[in-house]
């Protein structure tokens, strides 16, 4: 009894320290690409937004404006390509072909 009692208390820490993996999978993989097909557009006002505030609004409007663009067709690019590729494990263990893996995902800027 008391050794299953000690057994038990062990695997309980073990299974309570044990960080969590999240591994993944084709479901994640096409969930990102729609994700990135509907919201890629937003990359455009996002860049004018962050360069706005590292620099100056001269620069957000011509800088981040090309920015915008340029990651406007990447994203939007990527997206399409995840969703249509999503059942094949293209990058190795379906990988996000794109960092960060959402427009929103961290933050880029520095302020």
């Amino acid at each position: 009894m008391k050794k299953g009692i000690i057994v038990i208390v062990a695997l309980m820490v073990v299974f309570c320290l044990a960080s969590t993996c999240y591994a993944q999978d084709p479901g994640k993989k096409l969930l990102r690409g729609l994700a990135n097909v509907v919201t890629g557009w937003v990359e455009l006002p996002k860049n004018i937004y962050d360069q706005s505030v590292e620099e100056n609004v001269l620069s957000g409007l011509t800088v981040g404006l090309a920015k915008g663009v340029g990651m406007t067709i990447v994203r939007t690019g990527a997206g399409v390509y995840e969703t249509v590729t999503f059942p094949f494990p293209i990058p190795e263990d379906y990988a996000p072909v794109l960092e960060p893996e959402y427009v929103f995902s961290g933050n880029e800027s520095t302020t």
